[in-house]
């Protein structure tokens, strides 16, 4: 049996997740040089990677539906565990649950988890322009617990709802885990980073960290893009690296949509986001 050394950076999507994996790769990578954001993989990797479940697959991994994701999926947390003795990063958009009998998230591959969290206003505006679709109807697959994406070879991502994906990562049995919220990112990267940096018991090297943030602040992150592209940018999307800020919904959201977002997912923004939560009740009244 191989030992558990999948450390999950697990996140609802447009949450940060990105960010977070620019720090690591570039605080842990060996060669001191920077590393581009194009080149992440060589530190982390995603859980819907093709390679992986080529490689599982034997061959060319072709999907007919659920079931064969699933089946497909479980040998690839095998392969990912197995890939090194050491940890290993791996980036995920899907909730923590039970599909037909298989885990998603498997306990048995699974060492932790950092967990990325967003408010869900500033979530809608960033996952509309990322999907190509309406404010609307971002807001109605957020509050859809069958939500999946899919990407065009069949290899699917399990989101749920908003409050739900994030319940299911708070609330998982046995998983230690660290919570790193993208407003306080936004506000005090260097704290965050540094307590991120206390959980996987690392102590900081002044320097290295400094570096680290610069090299990875949003604004080098944009500037990057702009130069060299991002690969991981879907290709109807302008910009993946757009804004940056927290808050940014007020400007562009309507009364109605931040008040839906706020009725469907009040106990879980109160519980995380309770500022956020004030912020949207006075909008909404502020607009009646």
């Amino acid at each position: 049996m191989h030992q558990r050394n999948i450390i999950w950076i697990g996140s609802y999507p447009k949450s940060g997740n990105t960010w977070v994996r620019s720090f690591l790769g570039n605080y842990f990578q060996p060669t001191g040089k920077d590393l581009g954001i194009n080149e992440l993989s060589s530190i982390t990797t995603s859980d819907v990677r093709k390679d992986w479940f080529n490689k599982a697959a034997g061959g060319q991994f072709v999907s007919s539906g659920i079931e064969d994701w699933l089946a497909m999926r479980s040998k690839v947390l095998k392969l990912i565990n197995q890939s090194t003795g050491a940890n290993r990063f791996v980036k995920t958009h899907s909730k923590i649950a039970k599909i037909q009998g298989h885990d998603l998230i498997a306990p048995a591959v699974t060492a932790a988890a950092i967990c990325i969290i967003r408010n869900p206003f500033d979530v809608a505006v960033s996952f509309s322009r990322h999907l190509n679709v309406s404010y609307d109807e971002t807001i109605r697959r957020m509050c859809d617990a069958t939500s999946v994406t899919s990407t065009d070879n069949g290899i699917l991502e399990a989101l749920g709802r908003w409050d739900d994906h994030i319940q299911s990562w708070m609330k998982a049995p046995g998983l230690p885990r660290h919570v790193m919220r993208y407003e306080d990112m936004i506000d005090n990267p260097k704290a965050a980073y540094k307590g991120l940096l206390a959980f996987l018991q690392v102590r900081p090297e002044y320097d290295r960290l400094q570096k680290t943030l610069k090299e990875t602040s949003f604004k080098a992150l944009q500037a990057q893009e702009e130069k060299e592209g991002f690969k991981e940018k879907p290709p109807e999307m302008k910009r993946f690296f757009a804004s940056g800020k927290a808050g940014g919904w007020v400007d562009v959201l309507t009364a109605e949509q931040a008040s839906r977002i706020h009725s469907e997912f009040k106990s879980t923004i109160e519980e995380f986001f309770p500022e956020v939560g004030e912020q949207a009740l006075a909008f909404i009244a502020s607009q009646k």
